[in-house]
């Protein structure tokens, strides 16, 4: 007997908190501060849902969804000119921002080249 099962638990945004609260890991782009649902699909169809434990960044041009607790990234410049004083941009990863060792050739948080 043969039993072929297509189905699986995937995340869905089901409401923006904040948009543009930080930078995408992945793609640099803006990313929202979401609240997301867990929903089980058989055969593609809806079955159950059930919210999410905390808070997660959602990226729209990626469609990258990570919990928020795993990201320390600081939040996208406005533009003004007021930021504080930040690390040379030898000390920092271009795509994620997070302060990088100079010894290393890639980033360990995101994998891009340096």
């Amino acid at each position: 007997m043969f039993f072929f099962f297509i189905g699986g638990v995937q995340p869905q945004v089901r409401q923006v908190l904040k948009g543009a609260a930080t930078r995408c890991v992945r793609c640099g782009s803006d990313a929202a501060l979401v609240e997301y649902e867990n929903v089980l699909k058989l055969f593609f169809v809806p079955v159950w849902r059930w919210p999410g434990k905390s808070p997660a960044l959602y990226c729209d041009n990626c469609s990258l969804l990570i919990p928020y607790r795993y990201s320390s990234f600081p939040p996208p410049s406005d533009g003004s000119g007021s930021d504080s004083p930040t690390l040379p941009d030898v000390l920092r990863c271009h795509s994620c921002a997070r302060v990088v060792d100079p010894e290393f050739r890639f980033c360990p948080f995101c994998g891009s080249c340096l």
